[in-house]
């Protein structure tokens, strides 16, 4: 993506976001820096996804979001220098939702509204309940974090679920109403766009006709 807008814009290092044409951003989030957002993702009203802070080399590294994950509201993702944050395709990142590298999310996880993630690493469909906070820790594929739990360490993981069919089946659903979403978001924009090009074109030939 090269045309910038105030809302997409370079880090102080001169890394310019990387947005595929099929991603949807809000106008009112903030996509700063060396992030890559890859196709049919959508980022919902406020979110600030930020790549900023330099390494021990010097160099930014990424945020990573893969296809077809849906960031909703308020949703905040940055790292530490020298790390980076990568989320896996058709993820679930719910309202509110902070994560602060280093952080690798799997394929197919959901992350609950007001959920936490520091310094972690995820398996594929893993499941973090509401409010939940995870930190320093590694959850294999299909652990279930319940709703509230703070999960510290390691150790803390050991004793935890996994993801019921229940679960499951909800999750898969969550990802089938934010493509829905993402596809009227870009239909609309789209109509938007070819509206304004014929109002332009309509002004243009007044323009001439007024000449002659």
């Amino acid at each position: 993506m090269t045309n910038m807008t105030p809302n997409i814009r370079p880090n102080a290092a001169g890394d310019y976001p990387d947005i595929h044409p099929d991603a949807f951003i809000d106008p009112s989030a903030q996509i700063i820096g060396k992030v890559k957002i890859e196709k049919d993702v959508f980022v919902g009203p406020m979110s600030v996804i930020r790549a900023d802070e330099r390494g021990p080399d010097g160099s930014v590294q990424p945020i990573v979001i893969h296809q077809e994950v849906n960031i909703q509201d308020g949703v905040i993702i940055h790292s530490h220098g020298g790390s980076s944050v990568t989320i896996g395709p058709r993820t679930s990142v719910a309202h509110g939702v902070v994560i602060h590298g280093p952080c690798s999310i799997d394929e197919d996880c959901f992350l609950a509204i007001r959920s936490m993630l520091y310094s972690s690493t995820l398996g594929s469909s893993v499941w973090v309940g509401m409010g939940a906070i995870v930190m320093r820790t590694i959850l294999v594929a299909h652990t279930h974090v319940s709703t509230g739990s703070v999960i510290l360490s390691r150790p803390d993981a050991l004793g935890l679920k996994f993801v019921s069919a229940n679960h499951q089946h909800y999750m898969e659903e969550v990802l089938r109403a934010a493509q829905r979403l993402l596809e009227d978001y870009i239909n609309n924009a789209r109509q938007k766009k070819i509206e304004c090009s014929m109002t332009t074109l309509t002004s243009q030939t007044y323009s001439q006709t007024d000449i002659y």
